[in-house]
């Protein structure tokens, strides 16, 4: 693990494993986690040759967690400095719920800057929210609700969340290891990310899209229901619809062969 510096001194950790892959992984977690949840990905996919690259988004797991900064263009800002530092020349970017969501930012505000492929794993996109013209997804109401919890009760607000992410029994000490690091971020990082999942739409981002598209998304999902994927499957141009029939939001888990392997499956066509 090492640091990239940001603008006024903000460093974000970055973990660079099998740097000697051929193929460059670079993957964005999710809210309100850190670069852990893709544990086991990252037992797997250095062992088939890949360069993995994952990140703590500022506020999470080992970044620093300013007061501010939690804008999905200034996410998206931070991917590209990790990007530059490591002088990528060509990488497949994945990333799951919010961190799909930056990513698809990524590929709009940074016009894709040397992305070869992009996976979306459970996206929260286009919108987060509902939207008068976009009946998918919480309401406005429901996240200040979750907002309002997280400023009272952040353990109980965060293990209630955790609970949605699943449509299958998980055991005890992984829902312990999980609440873990929901509970590794800062609150405020919690809080203001909370807010941009709320407040962004990123439906005129989708168009900007022009390199093969993978979207991954459980059909029994509750958090960012099955129609964020056909709404993004409608919107970008060459992408494909992996559907995955038992899992709810934690795909990367909870059918977790399968998706290793179409995940794989998509990278290495």
């Amino acid at each position: 693990m090492f640091y990239v510096k940001m603008e006024n001194n903000v460093k974000i950790a970055v973990y660079d494993l099998n740097p000697d892959g051929r193929d460059v992984i670079f993957l964005i977690h999710g809210w309100p986690l850190d670069h852990r949840m893709f544990e086991y990905q990252l037992n797997v996919l250095p062992q088939l040759g890949f360069r993995c690259i994952a990140v703590d988004l500022r506020g999470f797991g080992r970044s620093d967690a300013p007061w501010s900064g939690y804008s999905y263009d200034r996410l998206s800002d931070d991917i590209l400095a990790v990007v530059k530092e490591l002088h990528l020349q060509k990488f497949y970017l994945a990333g799951f719920s919010m961190g799909g969501a930056v990513a698809i930012r990524y590929m709009a505000r940074h016009k894709g800057y040397k992305v070869g492929k992009l996976a979306l794993l459970s996206a929260a996109a286009p919108s987060f929210t509902q939207r008068p013209d976009y009946p998918y997804g919480m309401t406005v109401e429901e996240v200040n609700d979750l907002i309002d919890q997280i400023y009272r009760n952040r353990p109980q607000a965060l293990a209630e969340f955790g609970q949605k992410l699943f449509s299958t029994p998980i055991t005890e000490t992984f829902a312990a290891w999980f609440q873990n690091l929901s509970m590794a971020g800062s609150g405020y990082g919690t809080i203001q990310t909370a807010i941009s999942l709320r407040d962004s739409d990123l439906r005129h981002d989708l168009s900007r899209i022009r390199v093969p598209t993978g979207i991954f998304h459980g059909v029994l999902d509750q958090i960012c229901p099955f129609e964020f994927a056909l709404e993004m499957q409608k919107c970008i141009h060459r992408s494909t619809l992996y559907r995955f029939s038992q899992s709810g939001h934690g795909i990367f888990y909870e059918e977790l062969d399968k998706f290793n392997a179409e995940f794989v499956e998509f990278l290495k066509r």
